[in-house]
């Protein structure tokens, strides 16, 4: 047992130490988000499963708070309203359920990060076309080839990792440096 801790702790740390190669899209990830606050727009997230719980992590910390005291950034988890979800699934299908929101929500200026592990999320990805459609840039967080996510999305960070938990652990690390870049670049000191 202590030998399967010890290579899953390893391949963690492989995953992210393979991540340093795209710390320039990163800083060009960030760069975006705070250029589309800095300009009054908003940030729309989505993903499933653990990827829901991801997209709400981040806005969680654009809306509180991640590490300073500061006024809250303009940031939507299209995750959370349950009436919603179930009434979009019910009603015109699962694959609908951000898109329709994005419709509702999304301006040009706008940006939308879509997370999905594989890439191939029905739901993302009718998301992700939504918001170039209505004029928001996006943003796809996935894992190793990109899915179908990487030939939609205007930019895509793959996690290059075939592991579930290993691209959501990775994928987690990355919203908290775009946490702590925003905030930084836009909280009043």
């Amino acid at each position: 047992m202590m030998e399967e801790i010890r290579q899953i702790l390893q391949e963690s740390i492989r995953v992210k130490q393979a991540l340093l190669t795209q710390a320039s899209l990163i800083q060009q990830i960030a760069d975006l988000l705070i250029e589309a606050l800095k300009g009054g727009h908003k940030i729309l997230v989505c993903g499933n499963g653990g990827s829901a719980a991801d997209a709400q992590h981040m806005v969680a910390e654009l809306v509180g708070r991640f590490a300073l005291e500061r006024q809250p950034f303009r940031a939507i988890a299209l995750t959370t309203n349950t009436s919603i979800l179930t009434a979009l699934a019910n009603d015109y299908g699962y694959e609908t359920i951000f898109a329709r929101q994005v419709k509702a929500l999304a301006e040009p200026g706008d940006v939308l990060v879509g997370i999905s592990t594989s890439g191939n999320s029905p739901n993302v990805i009718c998301a992700i076309e939504a918001a170039r459609a209505q004029g928001a840039f996006t943003i796809g967080l996935t894992g190793e080839n990109g899915g179908k996510l990487k030939d939609v999305a205007d930019l895509c960070l793959c996690i290059p990792s075939r592991s579930t938990p290993r691209i959501q652990e990775a994928h987690i690390t990355v919203i908290h440096i775009l946490c702590k870049l925003i905030e930084e670049a836009l909280a009043e000191r």
